[in-house]
């Protein structure tokens, strides 16, 4: 059987409505506007091509190159729930990676940028995005791991990188009622984080849940920030 008609005999939709009601679901990701994302974007076509017919909706993380993952379907929808996402909001998308998160933040929101520090990425997902009539995102390369200028303001701010630890980065990059979303700590211990910003100099940091992922190129270590 040639690659074609392999691809042909996968049934793709059934995979993903698998993925979603066997893994996202129970993973207490329920709001319906995530689910419906989750369900319109082929996430197949943002895999890397090895794992398209194979692992494109498997509960594990994918490697993409670089040392970077693709996030398992569970933890993307948790990210996306968590972030409350509004159809105006302005999205700071911290690690284009592969373009599969950007395409459902930017299906949920109003625009995403989205930067990352690997041009073939950027190259890749801008590609993908195009290819998918996706076209309210920018794609930036940048390093950005540390802080994010003060005088530019996002409703959401993802992170789809780990930091080991806590910094005020992207903080103050929030709105007053913006969320930022991040994954803190070292192997094997992380915890993702839900950072509201309540006013100019109050932040609420909800803990959500302990996962693990790689972290940003460049993370800075040892600074410290109350909230």
């Amino acid at each position: 059987m040639t690659a074609a008609q392999a691809e042909r005999e996968f049934d793709f939709e059934r995979a993903r409505f698998n993925m979603i009601e066997q893994q996202i679901r129970p993973w207490n990701v329920l709001d319906e506007r995530v689910l419906a994302v989750l369900a319109s974007v082929p996430r197949e076509d943002f895999v890397p091509p090895r794992y398209r017919n194979s692992l494109a909706f498997s509960d594990i993380t994918l490697p993409i190159g670089h040392g970077e993952v693709m996030m398992s379907p569970k933890l993307e929808g948790r990210l996306l729930q968590s972030l409350m996402i509004r159809p105006e909001d302005e999205i700071l998308e911290i690690g284009t990676g592969s373009g599969y998160v950007t395409a459902c933040l930017a299906r949920l929101g109003g625009h995403v940028l989205s930067v990352d520090i690997h041009e073939d990425f950027l190259e890749d997902a801008d590609r993908k995005l195009m290819e998918h009539g996706i076209t309210n995102v920018t794609l930036e390369q940048r390093d950005a791991a540390a802080v994010w200028p003060e005088q530019d303001r996002f409703d959401v701010i993802a992170v789809t990188g780990s930091l080991p630890e806590m910094h005020e980065g992207f903080h103050r990059a929030l709105r007053e009622g913006g969320r930022l979303f991040v994954i803190v700590g070292t192997p094997p211990v992380m915890e993702a984080h839900l950072v509201t910003r309540e006013s100019a100099d109050q932040w609420f940091d909800e803990p959500q849940f302990e996962t693990a992922i790689p972290p940003l190129v460049n993370a800075p270590r040892h600074v410290h920030f109350s909230l």
